[in-house]
């Protein structure tokens, strides 16, 4: 236990951590700031790809959600979960939206994988909306990054992967 009552982070500098807003970052370092007349522990997470930087009291890291990278089965169940069928639901457009950002915000990696299938557009396909591709995109890319960083490869390499699984459901 810390002189805050938060036990000691799991998470340390160099570390790559999930936040749920914004996907993949690495713990540049953790420093201490005053605000409001406190003094308080901060991560200080960098997301190089969003040229970010975001402080986190170390304190409330868990209940705001970051998380370390996912395990490789988790990473294999995401990968696992694009072979399947598209479930698309047939509410209007606005609430699966909701929900889809819901998913994609919640940082859960099998979510995330759950929006791409669900979202992806096979090349003999109808195009997607523009918001529909946002939604697509925002998925496609935390599922790319943090595959990459698991798996210790570049995006493209990811990107590759994950594209495969896609085709492999189509075919």
């Amino acid at each position: 236990m810390t002189k805050t009552g938060a036990k000691k982070s799991e998470f340390r500098p160099n570390d790559y951590v999930v936040y749920p807003a914004h996907g993949v970052g690495r713990i540049l370092r953790i420093e201490e700031q005053e605000v409001a007349g406190m003094r308080l522990e901060l991560f200080v997470i960098s997301f190089d790809k969003d040229k970010m930087t975001l402080r986190v009291p170390t304190a409330k890291a868990t209940s705001v959600g970051m998380r370390s990278l996912s395990s490789p089965d988790i990473i294999e169940q995401a990968l696992k979960t694009l072979k399947g069928r598209a479930r698309v639901k047939r509410a209007m457009w606005s609430r699966r939206a909701q929900e889809y950002e819901q998913k994609i915000n919640s940082g859960d990696l099998i979510s995330i994988a759950e929006v791409v299938r669900d979202l992806h557009r096979a090349d003999d396909q109808p195009e997607q909306s523009y918001s529909e591709r946002q939604l697509y995109e925002a998925a496609l890319e935390r599922l790319t990054r943090e595959l990459a960083a698991v798996e210790r490869i570049d995006e493209d390499a990811a990107a590759v992967r994950i594209d495969q699984m896609l085709v492999a459901r189509a075919a």
